[in-house]
Protein backbone atom coordinates (compact mmCIF):
# COMPACT_ATOMS: atom_id res chain seq x y z
CA UNK A 1 0.00 0.00 0.00
CA UNK A 2 1.04 3.78 -0.34
CA UNK A 3 2.63 4.83 2.84
CA UNK A 4 2.43 8.52 1.19
CA UNK A 5 2.16 9.88 -2.14
CA UNK A 6 4.90 8.94 -3.57
CA UNK A 7 6.44 6.19 -1.42
CA UNK A 8 4.86 2.67 -1.44
CA UNK A 9 5.31 -0.28 0.64
CA UNK A 10 5.40 -3.56 -0.49
CA UNK A 11 5.69 -6.92 1.51
CA UNK A 12 6.74 -10.19 0.07
CA UNK A 13 6.49 -13.96 1.64
CA UNK A 14 8.23 -16.99 0.61
CA UNK A 15 6.54 -19.25 -2.59
CA UNK A 16 3.85 -21.90 -0.14
CA UNK A 17 4.15 -19.56 2.68
CA UNK A 18 8.01 -21.00 3.64
CA UNK A 19 9.69 -18.94 6.35
CA UNK A 20 12.42 -17.03 4.00
CA UNK A 21 16.24 -16.66 4.48
CA UNK A 22 16.68 -14.82 7.99
CA UNK A 23 18.41 -11.23 7.93
CA UNK A 24 20.32 -9.13 10.11
CA UNK A 25 19.32 -5.90 10.32
CA UNK A 26 20.43 -3.25 7.93
CA UNK A 27 20.19 -5.84 5.51
CA UNK A 28 19.21 -5.33 1.74
CA UNK A 29 18.03 -7.83 -1.16
CA UNK A 30 18.42 -7.06 -4.44
CA UNK A 31 15.23 -7.91 -6.81
CA UNK A 32 15.30 -8.65 -10.92
CA UNK A 33 12.75 -5.83 -11.64
CA UNK A 34 11.98 -4.36 -15.57
CA UNK A 35 13.80 -6.42 -18.28
CA UNK A 36 15.69 -8.38 -16.23
CA UNK A 37 17.48 -5.53 -14.25
CA UNK A 38 18.41 -6.12 -10.64
CA UNK A 39 17.73 -3.12 -7.79
CA UNK A 40 18.50 -3.40 -4.31
CA UNK A 41 15.93 -2.90 -1.36
CA UNK A 42 16.75 -1.96 1.94
CA UNK A 43 14.50 -4.49 4.51
CA UNK A 44 12.52 -2.38 6.90
CA UNK A 45 10.70 -4.79 9.18
CA UNK A 46 12.06 -6.97 12.20
CA UNK A 47 14.98 -9.22 11.95
CA UNK A 48 12.73 -11.48 14.22
CA UNK A 49 10.48 -11.69 11.33
CA UNK A 50 11.11 -14.97 9.54
CA UNK A 51 7.84 -14.92 7.17
CA UNK A 52 7.94 -11.73 5.50
CA UNK A 53 10.53 -9.08 3.94
CA UNK A 54 9.15 -5.51 4.01
CA UNK A 55 10.54 -2.78 1.28
CA UNK A 56 9.45 1.04 1.22
CA UNK A 57 9.94 2.14 -2.42
CA UNK A 58 10.21 5.91 -3.20
CA UNK A 59 8.95 6.66 -7.27
CA UNK A 60 12.00 7.78 -9.02
CA UNK A 61 10.57 10.60 -11.61
CA UNK A 62 13.29 9.31 -13.60
CA UNK A 63 14.08 6.29 -12.36
CA UNK A 64 15.45 3.46 -14.30
CA UNK A 65 12.89 1.50 -14.24
CA UNK A 66 12.76 -0.23 -11.02
CA UNK A 67 10.50 2.24 -8.79
CA UNK A 68 8.64 2.86 -11.94
CA UNK A 69 7.70 -0.64 -12.04
CA UNK A 70 7.30 -1.12 -8.17
CA UNK A 71 4.63 1.74 -8.71
CA UNK A 72 3.08 0.99 -11.72
CA UNK A 73 2.98 -2.97 -12.21
CA UNK A 74 3.92 -5.20 -8.96
CA UNK A 75 0.26 -6.55 -8.17
CA UNK A 76 -0.76 -8.63 -4.93
CA UNK A 77 0.16 -12.53 -5.84
CA UNK A 78 3.16 -11.38 -8.03
CA UNK A 79 6.12 -14.05 -8.33
CA UNK A 80 9.10 -11.74 -7.69
CA UNK A 81 12.97 -13.32 -7.97
CA UNK A 82 14.84 -11.58 -5.31
CA UNK A 83 18.32 -12.19 -3.59
CA UNK A 84 19.42 -13.43 -0.24
CA UNK A 85 19.55 -10.65 2.05
CA UNK A 86 22.94 -8.86 2.00
CA UNK A 87 24.40 -6.67 4.77
CA UNK A 88 26.61 -3.92 4.25
CA UNK A 89 25.40 -1.43 6.79
CA UNK A 90 25.32 -3.16 10.17
CA UNK A 91 24.82 -2.82 13.45
CA UNK A 92 28.01 -2.28 15.58
CA UNK A 93 28.33 -5.12 17.72
CA UNK A 94 30.58 -3.42 20.89
CA UNK A 95 28.24 -0.11 20.48
CA UNK A 96 26.35 1.23 23.39
CA UNK A 97 24.04 3.84 22.35
CA UNK A 98 23.46 3.96 18.93
CA UNK A 99 22.67 7.80 16.87
CA UNK A 100 20.45 6.95 13.46
CA UNK A 101 20.07 9.81 11.04
CA UNK A 102 17.60 9.26 8.34
CA UNK A 103 16.85 11.42 5.22
CA UNK A 104 13.42 10.93 3.42
CA UNK A 105 13.56 6.57 2.37
CA UNK A 106 16.73 6.73 4.03
CA UNK A 107 14.91 5.84 6.73
CA UNK A 108 14.12 1.78 6.01
CA UNK A 109 17.36 0.13 7.06
CA UNK A 110 17.39 2.53 10.06
CA UNK A 111 13.80 1.03 10.84
CA UNK A 112 15.21 -3.19 10.76
CA UNK A 113 17.62 -1.47 13.07
CA UNK A 114 15.25 0.13 15.42
CA UNK A 115 13.04 -2.95 15.89
CA UNK A 116 16.71 -5.06 16.68
CA UNK A 117 17.88 -2.61 18.74
CA UNK A 118 14.50 -2.82 20.82
CA UNK A 119 14.34 -6.36 21.34
CA UNK A 120 17.70 -6.48 22.80
CA UNK A 121 17.22 -3.24 25.06
CA UNK A 122 19.76 -1.12 23.64
CA UNK A 123 19.60 2.71 23.63
CA UNK A 124 18.65 4.23 20.48
CA UNK A 125 17.95 8.00 19.23
CA UNK A 126 16.54 8.98 15.77
CA UNK A 127 16.44 11.99 13.76
CA UNK A 128 14.74 11.54 10.90
CA UNK A 129 14.79 14.22 8.32
CA UNK A 130 11.96 14.76 5.52
CA UNK A 131 10.40 17.62 3.37
CA UNK A 132 6.91 18.07 5.52
CA UNK A 133 4.62 15.56 7.93
CA UNK A 134 2.87 14.27 4.82
CA UNK A 135 6.23 12.79 2.88
CA UNK A 136 7.20 10.81 6.25
CA UNK A 137 6.57 7.31 5.77
CA UNK A 138 6.33 5.31 8.77
CA UNK A 139 5.54 7.84 11.12
CA UNK A 140 3.14 5.93 13.63
CA UNK A 141 5.84 3.08 13.73
CA UNK A 142 8.73 4.89 14.27
CA UNK A 143 6.80 7.17 17.11
CA UNK A 144 6.16 3.55 18.95
CA UNK A 145 9.97 2.19 18.03
CA UNK A 146 11.43 5.79 19.74
CA UNK A 147 9.02 7.14 21.36
CA UNK A 148 10.80 10.32 23.23
CA UNK A 149 13.64 9.43 21.59
CA UNK A 150 13.02 10.65 18.13
CA UNK A 151 12.90 14.17 16.34
CA UNK A 152 11.36 15.18 13.12
CA UNK A 153 13.12 17.81 11.18
CA UNK A 154 10.63 18.80 8.33
CA UNK A 155 12.93 21.30 6.21
CA UNK A 156 10.11 22.22 3.34
CA UNK A 157 12.61 21.24 0.46
CA UNK A 158 15.38 23.61 2.15
CA UNK A 159 18.13 22.10 3.99
CA UNK A 160 19.45 25.25 5.74
CA UNK A 161 16.03 24.98 7.66
CA UNK A 162 16.74 21.48 8.69
CA UNK A 163 18.42 18.97 11.00
CA UNK A 164 21.73 21.49 12.17
CA UNK A 165 24.19 18.42 11.96
CA UNK A 166 26.55 20.51 13.91
CA UNK A 167 24.50 20.69 17.05
CA UNK A 168 23.03 17.18 16.89
CA UNK A 169 26.96 15.82 16.29
CA UNK A 170 28.81 18.18 18.67
CA UNK A 171 30.02 15.74 21.14
CA UNK A 172 30.02 12.02 20.54
CA UNK A 173 29.56 10.26 23.64
CA UNK A 174 31.34 7.07 24.85
CA UNK A 175 30.72 3.49 22.99
CA UNK A 176 27.95 5.78 20.97
CA UNK A 177 27.56 4.58 17.24
CA UNK A 178 26.36 6.92 14.22
CA UNK A 179 24.41 5.44 11.28
CA UNK A 180 23.64 8.02 8.40
CA UNK A 181 21.11 6.57 5.42
CA UNK A 182 19.70 9.20 2.45
CA UNK A 183 21.10 11.39 -0.26
CA UNK A 184 24.45 12.09 -1.08
CA UNK A 185 23.81 15.90 0.35
CA UNK A 186 22.91 14.35 4.16
CA UNK A 187 25.25 11.67 4.16
CA UNK A 188 27.92 14.03 3.04
CA UNK A 189 27.29 16.88 5.16
CA UNK A 190 26.28 14.01 8.30
CA UNK A 191 29.80 12.59 8.08
CA UNK A 192 31.75 16.17 8.06
CA UNK A 193 29.93 17.51 11.44
CA UNK A 194 30.71 13.95 12.81
CA UNK A 195 34.60 14.36 11.42
CA UNK A 196 35.88 14.73 15.01
CA UNK A 197 33.63 11.19 16.08
CA UNK A 198 36.20 7.92 16.60
CA UNK A 199 35.61 6.92 12.64
CA UNK A 200 35.15 3.43 13.22
CA UNK A 201 31.76 4.30 14.85
CA UNK A 202 30.48 6.27 11.99
CA UNK A 203 28.76 4.17 9.41
CA UNK A 204 26.31 5.10 6.66
CA UNK A 205 24.74 3.49 3.46
CA UNK A 206 23.87 5.86 0.17
CA UNK A 207 20.94 4.68 -1.75
CA UNK A 208 21.43 6.67 -5.12
CA UNK A 209 24.95 7.49 -6.45
CA UNK A 210 27.17 10.90 -6.21
CA UNK A 211 26.40 13.13 -9.45
CA UNK A 212 30.30 12.54 -10.60
CA UNK A 213 32.21 16.37 -11.97
CA UNK A 214 34.43 15.17 -14.95
CA UNK A 215 36.50 17.33 -13.60
CA UNK A 216 37.49 14.81 -10.57
CA UNK A 217 38.21 12.03 -13.58
CA UNK A 218 40.20 14.10 -15.82
CA UNK A 219 43.79 13.01 -13.76
CA UNK A 220 42.44 9.12 -14.32
CA UNK A 221 45.47 7.15 -15.77
CA UNK A 222 45.85 3.86 -17.25
CA UNK A 223 46.81 0.79 -15.42
CA UNK A 224 46.91 -2.76 -15.34
CA UNK A 225 45.33 -5.79 -13.72
CA UNK A 226 46.12 -9.24 -13.28
CA UNK A 227 43.67 -11.58 -12.96
CA UNK A 228 44.85 -14.38 -10.73
CA UNK A 229 42.76 -17.58 -12.35
CA UNK A 230 43.93 -17.10 -15.97
CA UNK A 231 47.29 -14.91 -15.00
CA UNK A 232 46.19 -13.08 -17.49
CA UNK A 233 47.67 -9.08 -17.46
CA UNK A 234 44.73 -6.50 -19.14
CA UNK A 235 45.41 -2.44 -19.70
CA UNK A 236 42.60 -0.70 -18.10
CA UNK A 237 42.05 2.64 -19.82
CA UNK A 238 41.70 6.24 -18.40
CA UNK A 239 38.50 6.46 -19.17
CA UNK A 240 37.40 3.03 -18.62
CA UNK A 241 36.37 1.32 -15.40
CA UNK A 242 37.43 -2.79 -14.62
CA UNK A 243 33.68 -3.72 -15.12
CA UNK A 244 33.37 -2.32 -18.07
CA UNK A 245 36.87 -3.53 -19.36
CA UNK A 246 36.13 -6.95 -18.38
CA UNK A 247 32.89 -6.71 -20.11
CA UNK A 248 34.02 -5.42 -23.10
CA UNK A 249 36.42 -9.07 -23.31
CA UNK A 250 32.38 -11.06 -22.41
CA UNK A 251 33.71 -11.56 -18.91
CA UNK A 252 31.02 -12.92 -16.91
CA UNK A 253 31.14 -10.32 -13.81
CA UNK A 254 28.45 -10.19 -11.09
CA UNK A 255 27.61 -6.37 -10.84
CA UNK A 256 24.46 -3.98 -10.78
CA UNK A 257 24.44 -0.78 -9.69
CA UNK A 258 27.70 0.72 -11.74
CA UNK A 259 28.61 3.13 -9.14
CA UNK A 260 30.29 2.00 -5.69
CA UNK A 261 27.35 2.12 -3.59
CA UNK A 262 25.86 -2.02 -3.87
CA UNK A 263 28.88 -3.88 -3.49
CA UNK A 264 27.58 -6.59 -5.70
CA UNK A 265 30.84 -6.24 -7.79
CA UNK A 266 33.00 -6.28 -4.77
CA UNK A 267 36.01 -8.86 -5.44
CA UNK A 268 39.44 -9.96 -3.55
CA UNK A 269 42.49 -7.86 -4.32
CA UNK A 270 45.27 -9.98 -3.68
CA UNK A 271 47.96 -7.64 -4.63
CA UNK A 272 48.34 -3.99 -5.72
CA UNK A 273 47.41 -0.94 -3.65
CA UNK A 274 43.71 0.95 -5.07
CA UNK A 275 42.61 4.23 -5.09
CA UNK A 276 38.85 2.91 -3.25
CA UNK A 277 36.33 5.19 -4.78
CA UNK A 278 33.34 3.16 -3.57
CA UNK A 279 30.80 3.81 -0.23
CA UNK A 280 30.48 0.24 0.89
CA UNK A 281 34.02 -0.25 2.32
CA UNK A 282 34.51 1.04 5.62
CA UNK A 283 37.98 3.03 6.45
CA UNK A 284 39.28 0.22 8.11
CA UNK A 285 38.90 -2.04 5.32
CA UNK A 286 39.81 0.53 2.33
CA UNK A 287 43.31 0.62 4.28
CA UNK A 288 42.99 -3.03 4.76
CA UNK A 289 43.33 -3.28 0.95
CA UNK A 290 42.19 -6.62 0.65
CA UNK A 291 38.83 -6.46 -1.50
CA UNK A 292 37.64 -3.89 -4.56
CA UNK A 293 34.45 -2.56 -6.41
CA UNK A 294 35.46 -3.05 -10.06
CA UNK A 295 32.71 -0.78 -10.94
CA UNK A 296 34.10 2.40 -9.29
CA UNK A 297 37.64 1.99 -7.56
CA UNK A 298 41.14 2.49 -9.38
CA UNK A 299 44.92 1.64 -9.03
CA UNK A 300 46.51 3.79 -7.19
CA UNK A 301 49.27 5.73 -9.59
CA UNK A 302 51.89 3.17 -10.46
CA UNK A 303 50.51 0.51 -8.95
CA UNK A 304 49.72 -3.18 -10.64
CA UNK A 305 46.06 -4.58 -8.64
CA UNK A 306 46.24 -8.36 -8.60
CA UNK A 307 42.45 -9.01 -8.61
CA UNK A 308 40.91 -12.64 -7.86
CA UNK A 309 39.53 -13.89 -10.94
Amino acid sequence: GLLTSDIRKVEFIGEQGKDLPPFTAGSHINLTVADGKRRSYSLANDPAERHRYVIAVLRQPNGEGGSAWIHDHLSLGDVVEASHPINNFSLHEKATDHLLIAGGIGITPLLSMAWALKSSGARATLHYCTRQPETTAFSGEIKDLFEDRVTFHHDGGDPSRGIDLKVVLASPKNGTCLYICGPAGLVDAARQAAAHWPQDLVRYELFKARDIDPADRKNDQAFDIVLSRQDRTITIAADKSILQTLQDLNMDVDFMCESGICGTCRTKLLGGKADHRDDVLDEEEKSENTAIMICSSRAMPGETLILDL
